[in-house]
């Protein structure tokens, strides 16, 4: 499959840099002036008034108190007003598929946020349809009118052994990719007990990444920091799994960025930021990210300049968390002469704001084009065609029934204690919960009162007809009702979580009749829907369209019962087998404190 580049890339600066000269002297005029705004300044860290920014072929040529000599009639002249002009912001580390939405539908609902770059790593599609899939988000990625940067995932399945995926990447995988224009590293290095163990496998697509002079992404999901320094030693150079103060802190002490998330459901910026606002660490080794953020969240909230606004309303100096958004993240991706700043050389990537604190993003410029005024996106984008090949992935086999979703109990036993997946509101770790259940004709039941319902993982790649059962808690669903999704990290199978197993059954069979995405169901009618053809993960219609259907998602979860914020996200990680501490996958229950299958009946004591 070729290559797709349907807009006119941005000039290398070898290629643009005499006229950059020219325009800069005052010998030639520039194609943009913004005039008279406080230029925040992320090298030095200083607001500088009264400056004159000039923009030639997409790039930076001056930043000074007098563009006036670079102002020809051609000239677009875009007046500040002593508003603040600062670089577009970056996301460090993020998954577009999160969002229900394709590269271009999700793009174009971040620039009216200030979004100009982004480094997101594709291995939902990877775990469905692995190598034509990232080949198919990298081509997208580099039709945009944003900077999106794609890194190689590294791991799918992200723990062999106790998951199966649809598809599998390999070392020789990773060696392709590595030579493809748009990859910019290598994606977060799940497999954390594998690089502590050696694994030959994860150290040579370590190595290839490495011989490529490009970046390895990290994921360390274990709240034990002992095993950390292994890690370290085995080549990740960043962790956005952080969720103290502590973690933050081991990061950067090993020569890590430390990458601080705050998307949908991930609000790990506060617990972690005393290590720089009260420890008084280096910033500059800080990065902010969203990991993941739906639809929703992008539409209605914003991206990172949400971010950017959550990490100053923690106490944090503006100027530093515009960095931490900006040169931090270039810096970290070898970049820094190519984006995360305004000065000479680098990408027209600006926002025009009237204050740094609540963050209005008023005027948005990529590559040296307004692309959003006050929240409206401006222009057009190409639209790119995903094969039909993707659109047709969800293979669960013959329809489900209830008995599909029976627990049988030990023989003989009229209760028994199981294990059980505990939610955690706002942070990706589950707990090892235990709960004392009834039995009922020889089938243990869920106990709402208990706030224990059911959940099941259906095999959706091959249709082998799989299905394991297990409990969960946190969702706090009553009456008959049930969630299913395949969307579900990172193996992406079916997830299905409810009290009803008819119900169960039912909204299994509407996810494979309608190619995947998100079902619920209460009192056996269907009461909301969220399309995502394309690889059971995304949609491509526009963010908007697909915020209304998210949002009645997450209006329908809560008239079951649910009050977690975005508990979407959390159903769809249920099956995460490499955090900690409980989760499930077509292998069976897995406890990811000591990467094994575990039983999901505890044995009498």
């Amino acid at each position: 499959m070729p290559f797709l580049v349907m807009h006119t890339p941005i000039k290398t600066w070898a290629e643009v840099a005499p006229r950059l000269i020219d325009v800069a002297s005052g010998r030639a005029p520039a194609d943009m002036v913004i005039r008279q705004g406080q230029w925040v300044n992320v090298h030095s860290r200083e607001v500088i008034p009264n400056t004159d920014i000039a923009i030639a072929d997409g790039r930076f040529a001056y930043c000074g108190q007098d563009a006036s000599a670079m102002i020809g009639p051609d000239t677009e002249v875009v007046e500040a007003n002593g508003r603040f002009i600062l670089p577009g912001l970056c996301d460090g580390h993020m998954h577009i598929e999160s969002g229900m939405l394709t590269t271009t539908q999700f793009a174009r609902a971040v620039m009216p946020h200030g979004t100009t770059s982004m480094f997101t790593d594709p291995h939902e599609i990877a775990n469905v349809m692995g190598l034509e899939g990232v080949r198919l988000m990298h081509d997208e990625a580099l039709q945009q009118r944003i900077n999106v940067f794609v890194q190689m995932p590294s791991c799918a399945p992200s723990a062999p052994g106790l998951e199966n995926t649809g598809r599998e990447l390999t070392p020789d995988d990773v060696i392709e990719a590595m030579s493809w224009p748009n990859i910019i590293g290598l994606g977060e290095m799940m497999n954390f007990p594998g690089v502590m163990n050696k694994d030959p496998k994860m150290l040579a697509i370590i190595a290839a990444t490495q011989r490529a002079g490009k970046t390895v992404g990290g994921h360390y999901a274990s709240p034990d920091l002992n095993g950390f320094h292994a890690y370290a030693a085995g080549g990740p150079a960043d962790d956005h799994e952080g969720t103290c103060e502590a973690h933050a802190i081991m990061r950067v002490r090993q020569g890590m960025r430390s990458m601080m998330r705050y998307g949908s459901a991930w609000f790990d910026v506060e617990p972690q930021i005393a290590a720089i606002t009260e420890k008084g660490l280096d910033p500059r080794n800080f990065i902010l990210c969203t990991d993941d953020c739906h639809s929703g969240t992008l539409v209605n909230e914003g991206h990172m300049n949400r971010a950017v606004r959550h990490a100053i309303d923690c106490g944090l100096d503006p100027l530093i968390a515009i960095q931490m958004a900006t040169i931090n993240t270039a810096t970290h991706f070898g970049l820094e002469r190519e984006l995360g700043s305004i000065t000479p050389g680098r990408r027209a990537d600006v926002i025009l704001s009237s204050d740094l604190k609540s963050l209005p993003i008023e005027t948005v410029i990529a590559r040296g084009q307004i692309v959003a005024e006050n929240g409206t996106l401006l222009g057009e984008d190409a639209r790119f065609e995903w094969p039909e090949s993707a659109k047709a992935s969800v293979h669960m086999g013959a329809d489900k029934i209830a008995t599909d979703f029976d627990i049988a109990a030990p023989e003989g036993a009229n209760q028994v204690r199981a294990r059980v997946i505990g939610v955690v509101e706002n942070q990706a770790p589950t707990k090892a919960l235990t709960a004392t259940l009834s039995v009922e004709n020889g089938l243990v039941v869920g106990d709402e009162n208990k706030d224990v319902c059911q959940v099941a993982l259906v095999e959706r790649h091959r249709a082998t007809g799989g299905v394991v059962n297990a409990f969960v808690s946190g969702f706090n669903y009553k009456g008959d009702c049930a969630v299913a999704s395949t969307v579900a990290h990172d193996s992406h199978h079916m997830i299905v979580v409810g009290t009803s197993k008819d119900g169960m059954a039912l909204a299994a069979n509407r996810l494979s009749e309608v190619g995947g995405g998100v079902t619920i169901w209460k009192d056996g009618r269907e009461i909301a829907l969220v399309k995502l053809s394309i690889g059971g993960l995304m949609s491509d219609a526009p963010a908007t369209e697909v915020a209304i259907t998210a949002e009645r998602m997450v209006a329908a979860m809560a008239e079951i019962g649910c009050s977690l914020n975005n508990a979407y996200i959390q159903h769809t990680f249920l099956a995460l087998v490499v955090i900690p501490e409980l989760r499930i996958s077509d292998v069976g229950l897995i406890d990811v404190v000591l990467f094994e299958e575990t039983p999901l009946f505890l044995k009498e004591q």
